[in-house]
């Protein structure tokens, strides 16, 4: 789905990341997915990103939405012509904004679920959780900036950890269409992380044993984005087979 350059400011994104079982991993994308390793390990997570001033790029500041969203995201690679890629495979979005929810996946790129949104946040300490109205997808968060990461997780340092997900910024989201994905591209001014440490964390998502069995998926890190201008630019839809890989 094509859409117009889109920009605004990033006024707080939380990424919480899991540490995932490559091969459960695998059983859990659809074609042409497959999951980008890290030490050994698949990468999933949860964006937790409040946008401000959100608008097309010619119209001007400060005309625009803000909106609370979450993305669930799973760091991948795939083949496309015969070139490979590497981004994030999206499979659910929820957001407080009733626009995005009617827009989503039609004016563009991604479905999206309306959800209800509860924060409490000062400078160095958050809290965000989410319901979504249809019941499916429910997240909470507690945390408070850090100086370093948690000495389990698999990231050998910061500068490791934020390379990776910077390389995250393609991402392809679900659509009402099976084995369509639209595609989005995150374009920051800056690229800037620091750490959180996490006090809770409850993801309706990764704790589904259904789809994550028991001692497969574990908590790996969280990381914080605030105040960064950036743009959104719409991708080249990708459509495959249905079903998963």
């Amino acid at each position: 789905m094509r859409i117009p350059i889109i920009q605004g400011i990033i006024e707080r994104r939380i990424l919480v990341n899991f540490r995932i079982d490559p091969e459960v991993m695998t059983r859990n994308l659809p074609n042409p997915f497959r999951p980008k390793i890290i030490h050994g390990y698949a990468m999933g997570g949860i964006c937790l990103i409040r946008l401000k001033a959100i608008r097309p790029r010619f119209i001007p500041f400060p005309l625009g939405i803000s909106s609370e969203n979450a993305a669930h995201r799973i760091a991948v690679e795939w083949t496309d012509n015969g070139h490979e890629h590497e981004g994030v495979y999206i499979p659910r979005r929820d957001t407080d904004s009733r626009i995005n929810a009617l827009a989503g996946g039609r004016l563009f790129p991604g479905l999206h679920h309306h959800a209800r949104f509860n924060v409490n946040e000062t400078s160095d300490r958050f809290s965000v959780a989410l319901q979504s109205d249809d019941g499916v997808a429910k997240v909470s968060v507690v945390g408070q900036v850090a100086d370093r990461l948690p000495e389990s997780s698999i990231f050998r340092s910061m500068d490791e950890a934020s390379k990776f997900f910077e390389g995250g910024s393609l991402g392809y989201s679900v659509t009402r269409e099976a084995g369509k994905y639209d595609g989005l591209e995150l374009r920051c001014r800056r690229w800037e992380m620091q750490p959180l440490n996490i006090e809770q964390v409850e993801s309706s998502y990764f704790e589904d044993e259904a789809r994550f069995p028991k001692g497969s998926v574990s908590f790996d890190c969280a990381l914080l984005m605030r105040n960064i201008d950036h743009e959104w630019h719409g991708r080249e839809d990708l459509c495959c087979s249905n079903g998963l890989a």
